[in-house]
């Protein structure tokens, strides 16, 4: 008989996976350098990050059926492939002086390495923790979370000693193997897993099980990406602005403004397991209503905010919901829909990070330039979460609505 593999260190190889994707969000700590040794413009480098975001949310939509199809050891073993190659041939791509083929081999390469990474542990965590869907995936996504601050002063270092090139290679290989490690020891739990617990889970069960086309085919799917699409907005907006906006409003030294940045980092992760574990007991739509609550309270005070103390503890409140939505997703999935394809749904979910990446920056910047203000932006946010809260309760009534049709199912077949 075949030994069941401990959950704690598939969780553990979820953290590997998510915690090597996650240095995308360090990818700051190379622009100046690469600005500096090859005379490549601003927007042309930061150009790099956006298309390997706008790949991870593309790969994740049309590779979660992949996900599903083949395991998660297969599709963990493509995302490292994908991911070190990427970062590796990236090196090469500094060599050759090329922005194009950076654009390619970090940007496509690496990005389609993170869409399948992102969603290949969430996806097993969630089967192998029937009974803490919040805390497992909070832990994979909060290693998304940390990362950035792991790997950016290691990335720094590794820049001023070796030179680009050199930090291309030895990190692109360093995250193949941590990755193809941890994509070796996961798999899918056995059958009848914790069946003492799908007794129990009898008298709440999932509100359905349906394939990743039919989720997408109903109101709650959408309802749920408009509500991550604008916590994501907010949140990422935020984060691209955070040290100008703390210095416009709260009078922020540049350099005390740099430190909060990293600080938010902390939170970013922080929020991903904290909010997560707390989803377990609160309730998934429960948690969503708070944070929208939370921060349209923190956007329209944040510009009256001058204590300096006090407007960078209001900040770590919003990235604490930022990161929170993230992790709290993949459970929502599973109530909603179950665990038939939740890889799949969790992929189509994520298109709308790919366009929250596109829109928060760009509309933050334009609104500030019309406005020579962040005054305005924060209150467009706060009107903008307003709406997301109303959508947070009206996904209610279709959770009712579909919970009251199943009672009503199974009194007929009794």
């Amino acid at each position: 008989m075949k030994k069941t593999k401990n959950r704690w260190l598939i969780a553990l190889s979820a953290v590997g996976i998510h915690i090597s994707i996650g240095s995308v969000y360090a990818w700051s700590v190379f622009t100046n350098p690469l600005i500096e040794q090859y005379g490549w413009e601003l927007s042309y480098v930061s150009l790099t990050f956006s298309i390997a975001i706008l790949f991870l949310g593309l790969s994740a939509a049309f590779m979660g059926h992949f996900v599903e199809k083949y395991g998660p050891r297969t599709s963990g073993i493509v995302a490292a492939s994908f991911f070190g190659i990427g970062m590796m041939a990236s090196g090469g791509a500094a060599v050759l002086e090329s922005l194009w083929l950076l654009y390619i081999t970090y940007g496509i390469l690496a990005g389609i390495g993170l869409g399948i990474g992102y969603i290949t542990p969430v996806s097993t965590l969630v089967k192998w923790f029937p009974d803490r869907r919040g805390l497992a995936t909070g832990l994979a996504i909060m290693g998304f979370g940390f990362s950035a601050m792991i790997a950016s002063p290691i990335m720094a270092n590794l820049i001023d000693t070796v030179g680009i090139p050199a930090t291309f290679f030895i990190l692109g290989l360093i995250y193949f193997i941590v990755m193809m490690a941890s994509a070796l020891y996961l798999e899918r739990p056995p059958e009848g897993y914790m069946s003492e617990f799908s007794e129990e889970k009898k008298e709440n069960p999932d509100l359905s099980q349906l394939t990743a086309n039919e989720a997408v085919k109903t109101r709650r799917f959408w309802l749920l990406w408009v509500m991550l699409f604008i916590n994501i907005t907010c949140g990422i907006a935020i984060l691209s602005v955070a040290s100008p906006i703390a210095q416009e409003i709260a009078g922020l030294s540049a350099g005390a403004a740099a430190a909060m940045v990293g600080v938010m980092g902390f939170f970013n992760g922080a929020g991903r397991i904290a909010w997560a574990s707390i989803s377990d007991y609160m309730g998934r739509p429960n948690v969503y209503s708070t944070f929208f609550l939370i921060q349209i309270i923190a956007f329209f005070t944040l510009p009256a905010i001058t204590h300096a103390l006090l407007f960078q503890l209001v900040l770590f409140l919003i990235i604490s919901c930022y990161g929170g939505g993230f992790a709290s997703v993949p459970a929502y999935i599973g109530d909603l829909f179950g665990t038939k394809q939740l890889g799949a749904i969790h992929g189509y979910i994520l298109t709308a990070w790919a366009a929250a990446g596109l829109v928060g920056p760009l509309l933050v910047s334009w609104i500030r330039e019309a406005t020579e203000s962040y005054v305005l932006t924060l209150s467009i946010f706060g009107i903008s979460l307003a709406a997301a809260f109303i959508v947070s309760l009206w996904i209610r009534l279709d959770i009712r609505q579909l919970k009251q049709e199943n009672e009503d199912s199974q009194r007929n077949t009794a």
